[in-house]
């Protein structure tokens, strides 16, 4: 041959090189990352599957087996076809409860970490022919293309320099779950190169060896008919059998499944891939019969590996030779990387870690990504070791098949795992183990020694004497698989875990957890519990990054919310330490709280996953949940407050009528025990649960400073086998009916006491009036002082009880406008004077200060004297209320179309229990003797007649002390129109 080594090794390492540098550009975001993560480059990565066997190995196969060679890519095509029944469901298990591997996935399922630990076990023995086979591929290659006779070093410092590749690109992270966008373009760039040069090669043979394709097909007419008559044509039933072995190894393989699940972008992606990946391994697999046919036209020997191609038989096509070299470096470097990513995964979750757990290690990030590393070379090294001491002595196919055949040991489980929830783990194990045991000796005892392969037919397949053993040990190994499984099964009981796991695997499930308290009461307390296992840092980190992915406050104490923390830490810890450590971990140190009440179906969260899963229903499940969100949003909407309790006390529902009326958003308090809910719901929601009674009716709660009446209703739901218990409970607002019925019974009585007031005046005037006519006569006929001080002091009482009639006559008439002549403008300042110079007549406490404040102009609309009354009563009152010395106030500003009068006092304030009845009639702060009770309520009803409001504020805003009295009068329209209503808080 003309390459020599040290071009070769030059050519090998520029083409690692230049992935080196299309990966650093990634990094760097020199390429922009929309193009890194384009869904044509998934499907491109998806082109790892086109391994060394698909540019060597096909070629072998159809020189062999004829159009046999197509069932390797048919086979991929199946499986990507079925892609929305059998890949979907399982990117959803691997994407929500972080799986990076099959492993991971089999340990989830059977809950068990022996079953992860035998699944990684299989997957290295199986893995380790294909991987001597890519070694091999590449060792022959050198040999053939150099001449030299011994290229297993060569061949090692490739291995070495794809080991480093695979550590700088693919180990960088602690979780194996993480993404890998740099590593998924490299390979998907490899993938390029794979089809561009058999393309090449194809184009080559057809224009080059032959003169296009009537040259061709005319060459196999004639010549050429005899060499394709030796090739013997695969039977039916194995042809059909190969088709199994390469649909299994579609997504089964540890490179297959990583780059399937583990890396994809979106199931829209992978529905993409199902028709994109068979449309790519459909123009590899077309230039393979051309390369084969020009091979056989030039007289190639067909005895050794790659003589197939005629880039060996054409010493002085140089380029051809390379091209050749580098699509056979492509599909090695690309497939040994992935392989040595996932299976060093596997490894570390399930063999190492379950053999030393992470407890108690100073560094967990930095030890996992080490061990990681090591692992990587470990494998690749692995891969080496097995080709020089075993994969030298055979060909491609007898490896290959060994790796297809022992990966194909996993398809009934798989089967089982999707669509059979009533498998277990002893049936699982039971069948891979009859399996793998058959699989083993019928191709590894042939692969380690002389021996012939060890297969015994069992009865009733006598037929299969004669038959390839491939072939004999595919079909009584997987049954053997599939028998044990099933029978084991049966027989064997299942235990509750199992069955949970199963229903959250299996395609049609919807998952039904139950309410259960934890020990821990927030997410600063879980940190506590998990740092006995991972670290005060770590358990830190974890903590804080499920807290961040759901959304949830550390401080968060409802049980439903730490179930979803504690499902999201354990899901994070599958894809840091695999999901059997990552179990072991939470369900010791995050256990559930026992005993109590029987436990019940967690509602919220089938309600959630049923809204993520909606889009996916079909048919009369797509009806139901149509029907079921129609109800759920009729009680989301409903005007009045409910909420839901399960038999638990845990909160279930709480709409938004109860949330507008609460202050309080659903989704902070659904999931909350009902001691747990924020004052003054806890109480309440309480009291009308423990009551003997169904309902509670105008109870006095206060929310936002506000005093508001509730009536509470209750219902009870039984509880059999099929329906969940609880409790439901209506809440209706009855405030305004409240406040309106109060509002009704104070002018009633204030009606009453007119009316008593009126004829109390009437009654009493005449008495009154000659008693203080005897007295004043009294006087006149008599000398004698004690007479005469007796008809004073009677006198004096006759005065005071003229003026408390005279009081009562005014109340009574206030409600009224007793002269019947309309509301003219009246001048406000002006009626302020007028005021104060009437209680400066009165001369008593004269060392009051009074300010009128009221600009001049400011004309408001009313009974000009009844107005007046209403001013010289608030003055007098703040006059009275004031200290020696002080000082009163009166304001007045337009407020949109109102007048906003305000009398603000410096005296002691009026206390709160007197505050909310000063309105109200005989309510007064003076001492006995010095105050009627009438003249607020006077001033109240004088007010009202005017259309205007009236407001206490004791002490004013500002103040320490004091009282200010606001009132709200209509202004004169020549100052603009009036509101509807005056606005208190302005």
């Amino acid at each position: 041959m003309n390459a020599s080594l040290g071009g070769l090794l030059a050519l090998g390492s520029g083409y690692l090189l230049l992935l080196f540098l299309g990966a650093l550009a990634i990094e760097r975001q020199w390429i922009p990352t929309r193009i890194a993560r384009h869904p044509v480059v998934y499907t491109l990565a998806l082109g790892v599957y086109a391994s060394a066997w698909a540019i060597y190995g096909s070629l072998e196969l159809a020189g062999n087996a004829g159009y046999g060679y197509l069932a390797y890519y048919l086979g991929v095509a199946g499986a990507f076809l079925l892609a929305p029944v059998l890949l979907v469901p399982i990117q959803r298990m691997t994407r929500t409860y972080q799986l990076a591997s099959l492993a991971d996935l089999f340990a989830f399922r059977f809950r068990s970490r022996w079953v992860g630990t035998l699944i990684t076990l299989i997957s290295l023995l199986a893995v380790l022919p294909l991987l001597a086979l890519q070694v091999q591929t590449l060792g022959d290659t050198i040999a053939l293309l150099t001449g030299t006779a011994r290229p297993a070093l060569l061949a090692l410092l490739f291995c070495a320099l794809i080991a480093l590749f695979a550590i700088l690109f693919g180990a960088r992270h602690t979780r194996l779950h993480a993404r890998h966008d740099t590593l998924l373009a490299v390979i998907a760039l490899e993938s390029l190169v794979k089809l561009t040069a058999m393309l090449t090669l194809g184009a080559f043979a057809l224009f080059v060896v032959f003169d296009g394709p009537a040259d061709l097909q005319a060459w196999l007419d004639g010549p050429g008919r005899a060499a394709q008559l030796g090739i013997a044509q695969l039977d039916p039933a194995q042809w059909r059998t190969l088709l199994l072995l390469f649909f299994a190894a579609a997504f089964l393989m540890p490179h297959m499944f990583h780059i399937t699940f583990a890396e994809t972008l979106s199931r829209r992606t992978l529905l993409q891939a199902a028709w994109s990946l068979p449309l790519f391994l459909l123009l590899m697999a077309l230039p393979v019969p051309l390369i084969l046919w020009a091979s056989q036209r030039l007289g190639v020997d067909a005895g050794g590996l790659g003589t197939a191609y005629l880039a060996y038989g054409l010493s002085e096509s140089l380029w051809l030779q390379g091209v050749v070299f580098i699509a056979g470096l492509a599909a090695t470097s690309g497939t040994m990387i992935i392989i040595s990513l996932a299976l060093s995964g596997m490894i570390l979750n399930h063999l190492v870690l379950v053999a030393h757990p992470p407890v108690d290690q100073p560094d967990l990030y930095r030890w996992l990504r080490w061990l990681r590393r090591a692992l990587i070379v470990a494998v690749i090294l692995g891969g080496w070791l097995f080709y020089r001491l075993v994969g030298v002595n055979h060909d491609l196919t007898t490896l290959g098949l060994a790796a297809f055949i022992g990966i194909a040991q996993f398809l009934p489980g798989m089967l089982a795992l999707l669509y059979w929830p009533g498998a277990n783990r002893k049936g699982m194990v039971s069948g891979l183990t009859a399996g793998g045991l058959v699989w083993l000796a019928g191709t590894w005892v042939p692969l380690l020694s002389d021996i012939p392969a060890l297969v015994l037919l069992p009865p009733g397949l006598e037929v299969l004497a004669g038959e390839p053993v491939w072939y004999v040990v595919t079909l009584v190994s997987l049954a053997a698989n599939i028998l044990t499984l099933i029978l084991v099964s049966l027989i064997t009981p299942t235990s509750a875990g199992e069955r949970a796991a199963a229903e959250a695997c299996s395609v049609d499930a919807v998952i039904r957890p139950k309410r259960l308290p934890l020990v821990a009461g927030n997410g600063e307390e879980f940190k506590h519990h998990l740092a006995r296992a991972l670290g005060e840092e770590v358990a830190s980190r974890e903590v804080d990054r499920a807290l961040t992915d759901l959304g949830l406050s550390p401080l968060d104490g409802r049980p439903y919310a730490l179930r979803r923390l504690r499902d999201r830490i354990q899901a994070n810890l599958s894809g840091l330490m695999g999901p059997s450590v990552a179990q072991d971990i939470v369900d010791r140190y995050l256990p559930y709280r026992r005993g109590g009440l029987e436990p019940n179906d967690d509602v919220q969260f089938v309600e959630s996953r049923l809204e993520a899963y909606r889009t996916r229903l079909t048919g009369l499940a797509r009806e139901l949940d149509g029907l079921r969100r129609y109800h759920r949003r009729i009680l989301t909407r409903l005007p009045v407050g409910l909420c839901a309790f399960g038999a638990d006390d845990e909160l279930l529902m709480w709409n938004d009528a109860l949330a507008e009326l609460s202050g309080i958003e659903g989704n902070s308090v659904i999931g909350a025990r009902r001691d747990g809910l924020p004052p003054p719901w806890e109480a309440l929601l309480g009291r009308v649960l423990l009551e003997h009674h169904d309902h509670l009716y105008k109870q006095p709660v206060t929310l936002d400073g506000t005093t508001r009446y509730l009536s509470l209703h209750k219902a009870a739901l039984e509880v059999d086998e099929e329906v969940r218990g609880g409790t439901v409970i209506l809440v209706e607002d009855h405030s305004e009916m409240k406040w309106l019925e109060d509002e009704l019974v104070h002018a009633a009585r204030l009606a009453s006491i007119g009316q008593l007031a009126a004829g109390v005046a009437h009654e009493i005037g005449n008495p009154v009036t000659g008693i203080s006519s005897l007295a004043q006569n009294l006087r006149y006929d008599t000398d004698d002082p004690e007479v005469l001080e007796s008809a004073t002091q009677i006198q004096q009482l006759t005065d005071r009880i003229t003026r408390i009639v005279e009081s009562l006559v005014g109340f009574a008439h206030g409600g009224r406008h007793v002269t019947g002549q309309p509301f003219a403008p009246v001048p406000l300042a002006n009626l302020i004077d007028e005021a104060l110079h009437l209680i400066h007549l009165a001369r008593s406490r004269e060392d009051i200060h009074y300010h009128n404040r009221c600009p001049a102009g400011l004309e408001v609309k009313g009974d000009a004297q009844r107005l007046l009354q209403v001013m010289v009563n608030l003055l007098g009152n703040a006059r009275d209320a004031s200290a020696p010395g002080g000082e009163v106030t009166i304001d007045a500003a337009p407020q949109d179309g109102w007048l906003h009068v305000t009398v603000t006092d410096q005296g002691h304030g009026i206390d709160e229990w007197v505050r909310d009845h000063l309105f109200e009639p005989f309510t007064t702060t003076k001492p006995p003797g010095e105050g009627t009770g009438l003249g607020l309520p006077l001033v109240y009803s004088i007010i009202a007649e005017h259309g205007g409001q009236i407001d206490i504020d004791s002490p004013p805003p500002g103040q320490a002390k004091g009282t200010r009295i606001n009132l709200w009068l209509p202004l004169n329209p020549e100052h603009g129109e009036c509101t509807d209503e005056p606005d208190p808080d302005r």
